[in-house]
This record gives C-alpha cells, structure tokens and sequence, in this order.
C-alpha cells in the first residue's frame, strides 16, 4: 500500500519517543508532528533528516485502513494498547 496523500494519520496519532528535528523529545500521541503540513503531507518525508522511526512505518492496510479518519483511529487504538 503507497502512503495516503494528504492524511497525516502517521504524523499525529502515535507518540514518538526519538528525535525528530526541532522535536528533541519526540512527540506525544494526539499532537502534530511541527513537519506536518497544512495539505497533512509530511515536510521530511523525503529528507534524509526524517527520523528512522517514520522511515520504517510502512502503509498497510491493518493500521491506515481505507481513509484518513479510519487511520487515526486505528493507529489512536494501536497507540493506547501499547502503552505501558
């Protein structure tokens, strides 16, 4: 599966706990990405400065679901069963 222009799902919905560039702390679940642009299309996504953790996230089916708002609350449901 190719990744969903304009979503953003990916870039919201799950926290990240490594370093993102002007986020040295990652991100907590729920907020947007400061490189998630207005069109909900990521700034980095094709830079070498886009964090490792965003690079491996892969499409599919089972956590992006068949539009936008179905892929928030997949990837909102994954995020709470995986916390600690």
């Amino acid at each position: 599966m190719e990744c969903r222009s304009n979503c953003g799902a990916c870039c919201i919905s799950p926290s990240i706990t490594s370093f993102i560039p002007g986020m040295p702390n990652g991100k907590p679940a729920g907020v947007k990405c400061i490189h998630l642009l207005e069109n909900m299309n990521c700034a980095l996504f094709n830079s070498e400065s886009r964090p490792k953790v965003c690079f491996d996230f892969n499409a599919h089916l089972e956590t992006c679901g068949s539009n936008k708002e179905e892929a928030i609350l997949l990837l909102t449901t994954m995020e709470k069963f995986t916390q600690c």
